[in-house]
């Protein structure tokens, strides 16, 4: 899941935790009181507001933070 610091996309690394751990799309966005379609937005997103990457960590219980050290 890692990927090259300047290439990193946290919306795909997301997808890519939630499939890992045999969750759904649906279930994470009932998690965060998203739309499916809200969610799937932010899978597309290179980007993602600190507070809520916060929530999907511990929604997740995965430190998406720890992808983005040096």
């Amino acid at each position: 899941m890692k990927e090259n610091r300047n290439e990193l996309h946290i919306g795909s690394c997301i997808k890519s935790e939630v499939e890992r751990q045999g969750k759904t799309t649906v279930w994470l966005a009932a998690q965060l009181g998203y739309t499916r379609t809200s969610l799937y937005r932010l899978y597309k997103s290179g980007t993602i507001d600190t507070g809520i990457l916060v929530r999907i960590c511990r929604i997740m219980d995965f430190n998406f933070f720890s992808l983005y050290q040096i």
